[in-house]
């Protein structure tokens, strides 16, 4: 007898939803609340990095994953939808790539060397590898357009890659967050200090908003019964 596992995509949309204000809330908090405020210009450079988690966070992760969400969330036609996907895909590409530029202004600025850390590299690769899938995107199922049965043969191709560079920018967040903390507690942060508690939460956070989305993503909008499938008798 085979077993089957029934999952609706809307409950992980809610959650997700859910999970992205607490997580801008949270990353906001930090960056304003314990390190001082944001500024692309600024004798105090520190301010200037502060754009960075934000952008990337709020910017890049959230509204990326709200256009990964969009076929499963928004009541509109598939046009409307693939539509809205693209333009939440654009913007968070365009706001990644400022919040990449701020870190780079921030290294450049206080003499600090680039791209040292695996953090950095992820970073630029997926940077590059986002752009490569929107660009794929647009030409191949917006303007103009492969024939159909291109389209229908790279879809699941699109979907596979999509996560996969999204899984990876979650993992690169992570490791940012991290690499953050562990820099200011060497500098003398309290590790069981509130900011410390409150970084290591937003990571926390940052990871059950991420398997939500993914969940969500491959799960189905509505659920059919199997062919196969027999309700159990209650005599």
């Amino acid at each position: 007898m085979g077993v089957f596992i029934r999952v609706k995509a809307a409950p992980f949309t809610y959650a997700s939803h859910v999970l992205a204000v607490a997580a801008a809330v949270m990353v906001l908090v930090w960056c304003i609340h314990f390190r001082g405020g944001l500024a692309f210009e600024s004798t105090n450079k520190n301010l200037i990095f502060n754009v960075h988690p934000v952008l990337m966070l709020i910017g890049f992760i959230i509204l990326g994953s709200e256009a990964i969400m969009s076929y499963k969330t928004l009541p509109w036609s598939h046009d409307v939808n693939k539509l809205v996907h693209l333009v939440l895909h654009a913007i968070a590409l365009i706001l990644g790539a400022v919040g990449i530029y701020c870190a780079f202004k921030f290294h450049n600025e206080s003499g600090i060397a680039n791209l040292y850390s695996l953090h950095s590299w992820l970073g630029i690769g997926t940077i590059c590898l986002y752009g490569i899938q929107w660009i794929f995107g647009f030409v191949t199922f917006f303007f103009p357009g492969a024939a159909q049965t291109i389209r229908r043969d790279a879809l699941p191709w699109h979907v596979l890659f999509g996560l996969f560079v999204y899984i990876l920018a979650l993992a690169t967040a992570e490791l940012g967050l991290l690499e953050k903390l562990t820099f200011l507690e060497n500098s003398g942060l309290d590790k069981y200090g509130s900011e410390a508690f409150l970084v290591n939460f937003t990571a926390l956070v940052v990871v059950l908003f991420g398997a939500s989305v993914v969940i969500s993503a491959i799960a189905p909008a509505h659920i059919e019964d199997h062919p196969d499938y027999t309700a159990i008798s209650e005599n």
